[in-house]
């Protein structure tokens, strides 16, 4: 009987068919699928995200660019209508002034009344005005005395409008200096008084209106015949003066 040449192996037996490699069985999994698991990316999102921004920018640029054409649209009508009905300044004047029943109560109060004849022009051939109330005050050399107020009126195109401005009064304080100089005045002759004035007004023809301004007008040198013995009514020694106008 022949020998087998190979030696017996020796260690563990080879494991039989459907057995643990490892002698353990599988470890359990919690889940039920049996699929692996996508992998999730973040591309998709970034990509909506492009996607929004450039639409975003776009129509910022499109309002932009419709509000800066809407202005400069809305403001070439405007200097086009400008333009075509040009509006002019009106003009004021003081055609006449009568003092009366004025005196210089002591060195800091003065009396008396003032009856000053203002003439209105609008120059404007298309446009009409509106007046607000108007504000006159009355000064002697830059010192106040006493104001009043012209009611509002309207003026037609190419119309003269004629006022009467009535001042009194009565124990108005007025800066001792300012006394010492009236008297010095009335000893010559003559004493000049101002009237400064302000009112709101409007231009406007047909549908079109501008907007309310203020109007303002300085009248200088309205020297009466005012000396120390006159106690009655005094006038302009000058004639008619015209007004500073200034909007």
């Amino acid at each position: 009987m022949a020998e087998n040449p190979r030696p017996p192996a020796t260690g563990y037996p080879v494991p039989p068919s459907g057995a643990y490699t490892n002698g353990y069985p599988p470890a359990v999994s919690n889940t039920a699928y049996t699929y692996a698991a996508p992998q999730y990316s973040n591309y998709q999102y970034h990509g909506q995200l492009q996607q929004q921004y450039p639409r975003r920018s776009t129509f910022m640029r499109y309002f932009l660019v419709v509000v800066i054409a809407f202005f400069i649209i809305t403001g070439c009508i405007f200097f086009i209508v400008w333009l075509v009905f040009r509006p002019r300044i009106p003009e004021f004047s003081v055609q006449s002034v009568k003092v009366s029943n004025f005196s210089v109560v002591d060195t800091m109060h003065v009396s008396g009344t003032w009856q000053v004849g203002l003439l209105l022009v609008n120059p404007n051939k298309k446009m009409k005005i509106s007046y607000g109330t108007i504000n006159a005050e009355l000064y002697y050399n830059s010192e106040f005395i006493t104001l009043t107020l012209i009611p509002p009126l309207d003026q037609d195109t190419r119309n003269q409008t004629a006022l009467d401005a009535l001042f009194s009064a009565d124990n108005a304080y007025v800066q001792p200096r300012a006394v010492s100089d009236l008297n010095s005045d009335r000893a010559k002759g003559n004493v000049a008084f101002q009237i400064k004035g302000e009112a709101r007004i409007r231009f406007s023809s047909g549908w079109w209106r501008v907007r309310r301004r203020e109007l303002r007008f300085w009248c200088v040198d309205l020297a009466v015949g005012l000396s120390s013995s006159s106690n009655g009514t005094v006038n302009l020694t000058d004639g008619k003066r015209n007004c500073k106008v200034s909007i």
